[in-house]
């Protein structure tokens, strides 16, 4: 099995409910690194937001900003040696465009989150992390995750929301370019076998070869 480097820092993407934090997890215990985890538990607006996107949509997408650009600077200072759930990049690419063209985000509202995200994120300063994890799944698949899940918000949104939410993730992933992609079906590995998770780090120490020697050969 390849190892990564005690200081890579993984973020694993995907739709909601599509499992990225028991991979998180599954991971993190498996190389011996640090979590980092969307804070749901504690979030204001989640709940809220769920009974009235138009209303809130701002509100939870101006706290994901702020809690995950956080987050990303933590992890930076303890310099790497993360599995992240869920990057910055889809708060602002995904989740706070679609509202913007539904219409439960004001065009003022999305401008104004925009331009925070332009100054936090995509300064030269921003540390990003070394790879992005994503996690493909069917419609179907998604759906009913999120009935195992449980979580009673999700089960009663509308299956049109999921819908679109899905469409945008895979529009997303095809023209994401900001750090290097891993791609992987939730049907092709398992979180509780060593093998499964063993070629899953394979395929992350060989994107993350692929980008040293093209550095170097840039250099």
């Amino acid at each position: 099995m390849s190892s990564l480097p005690n200081h890579t820092t993984i973020t694993i993407a995907g739709t909601v409910g599509i499992g990225k934090s028991t991979l998180t997890k599954a991971l993190a215990n498996k190389l011996n690194f640090k979590t980092s985890f969307e804070n749901v538990d504690h979030n204001p607006y989640l709940e809220k937001f769920y009974s009235d996107f138009e209303r809130w949509s701002f509100h939870l997408q101006i706290f994901f900003l702020a809690e995950r650009f956080k987050e990303q600077k933590r992890i930076f200072e303890y310099g790497g040696g993360f599995v992240q759930d869920r990057s910055i990049y889809e708060d602002v690419d995904i989740f706070a465009k679609m509202h913007y063209d539904g219409g439960t985000m004001t065009a003022e509202d999305y401008s104004t989150y925009y331009n925070l995200y332009e100054a936090m994120v995509l300064s030269p300063y921003f540390p990003k992390p070394d790879v992005l994890l994503y996690l493909d799944a069917s419609l179907e698949d998604v759906l009913n995750r999120l009935v195992e899940r449980g979580r009673q918000m999700e089960i009663e949104t509308d299956k049109s929301y999921w819908q679109a939410l899905h469409n945008r993730y895979t529009e997303w992933i095809e023209h994401f370019t900001e750090v290097p992609v891993v791609r992987i079906n939730i049907n092709d590995y398992d979180v509780d076998d060593e093998e499964s998770l063993d070629q899953i780090i394979e395929k992350i120490a060989h994107v993350l070869s692929v980008r040293s020697k093209h550095t170097l050969s840039s250099n």
